[in-house]
């Protein structure tokens, strides 16, 4: 499958990595230069344009794409690469990145977007389910692959708090995609630290869910 994602920040080039593990074939575009890190995703194509433009989406080879990625962190460019993705290139599915809750209702098929995923939503769906620290909650399920976005706040006593993310010996079918870290959302960067009351998001396969709390919950 081939995918491409405007926006190479924390949150695009955070689904590039687990595409490209599963051996998609991934683009990331950004206009910045300081956003195109190829040493972070090396399997992943990298494309300095402006996503807005036409010429940039037909540089990137738009009509051969399965799935355009709208990831940037701005509202307004992820609704023009849907609507300008869907309209003028014909991919068959666009997903939208929701950054502002009061945009929510624009992400929708007037402007091209198949599948919206709001960081906000999920935030407060975690609220809304009283979630105990250390619990693990399933966030939901990618039906195609049988896997599961799930969430686990990590306790004080945790046996990996104040640990580096490369010193923990993550279970296999489990990837950590994001850090949330006071109303931030952090990469899983190797050196990055963890740290009690940390939100991890994790993508895992449905047999693999126990296993991350038992690794990071404290032994009873």
């Amino acid at each position: 499958m081939r995918v491409a994602i405007a926006g190479a920040g924390a949150v695009g080039r955070s689904v590039a990595l687990e595409l490209t593990e599963n051996g998609h074939q991934v683009l990331l575009i950004d206009k910045s230069p300081g956003s195109i890190r190829s040493d972070l995703v090396p399997k992943a194509q990298w494309l300095l344009a402006d996503a807005c433009e036409m010429s940039s989406l037909e540089e990137a080879g738009l009509q051969t794409c399965d799935v355009v990625i709208a990831a940037t962190g701005d509202d307004k460019v992820n609704l023009v690469v849907s609507l300008l993705a869907k309209t003028e290139f014909s991919v068959p599915r666009t997903v939208g990145r929701v950054n502002h809750p009061s945009n929510e209702w624009l992400f929708g098929e007037t402007w091209g977007v198949d599948v919206a995923v709001s960081t906000p939503r999920l935030m407060s769906a975690l609220v809304e389910e009283a979630v105990s620290v250390g619990d693990l909650v399933r966030l939901f399920t990618f039906r195609q692959s049988n896997t599961s976005l799930v969430e686990l706040t990590m306790p004080d006593d945790s046996p990996f708090a104040g640990r580096l993310v490369r010193d923990v010996p993550w279970p296999r079918d489990v990837v950590l995609v994001a850090i949330l870290r006071d109303n931030a959302i952090e990469t899983p960067d190797p050196e990055r630290s963890l740290e009690a009351g940390d939100e991890l998001l994790f993508v895992t396969a449905p047999d693999a869910e126990d296993e991350i709390g038992a690794l990071l919950s404290p032994k009873s």
